[in-house]
């Protein structure tokens, strides 16, 4: 198997994460894979917060319910609505959130392939991380990506109910005829 698919295979997401640092390089070369992230007309909406301070992430974690992991690195994904509008793209428009999906997986991978631990966080107060990281008003936070070192006491990962494969999830061509 090749390496891509080896790493898509195997990346989970961890919950549980020691606090060792995160090298700032890898942190970098996170980053560097979200700009190859596919961008819907290549306009590239997406900005980045890259979070360090010790203080700072427990404030976050204090409005964000869904953040269970204790990351050494915080990573926001938002959307940059100045670049949206310069592009006459209406704000319901898919393809800013297939960016932000686009770009959250790569980081996610991006992650896994240097070793580290990742998850994404979603479940937040929007107005109140805003306001924690002094925001432009023109961004609007819409992902956190969490990094860190596995803790070795991590439990493992959920386990889906019953095995699935590509099969079970794939239609080919069009659904059969219904009775």
């Amino acid at each position: 198997m090749n390496e891509a698919l080896r790493n898509i295979k195997t990346r989970r997401v961890v919950r549980e994460m020691s606090d060792q640092a995160v090298e700032r390089e890898q942190i970098e070369a996170i980053l560097e894979a979200a700009r190859w992230a596919p961008s819907g007309g290549n306009l590239r909406p997406n900005r980045y917060v890259v979070i360090e301070d010790a203080e700072t992430r427990r404030l976050l974690r204090l409005v964000a319910p869904g953040m269970f992991q204790r990351a050494p690195v915080l990573i926001l994904i938002c959307t940059n609505w100045q670049v949206v509008a310069q592009h006459h793209l209406p704000a319901h428009d898919r393809a800013l959130l297939i960016d932000i999906g686009t770009a959250a997986q790569t980081m996610l991978l991006a992650a896994h392939a240097l070793g580290l631990a990742s998850g994404p966080v979603t479940s937040y107060s929007k107005e109140a991380v805003r306001i924690i990281l002094n925001l432009p008003a023109h961004y609007s936070p819409e992902m956190f990506i969490c990094i860190g070192h596995k803790a070795e006491t991590a439990r493992p990962g959920m386990r889906a109910w019953q095995p699935i494969t590509w099969r079970d999830l794939t239609h080919w061509e069009r659904f059969p005829e219904r009775e």
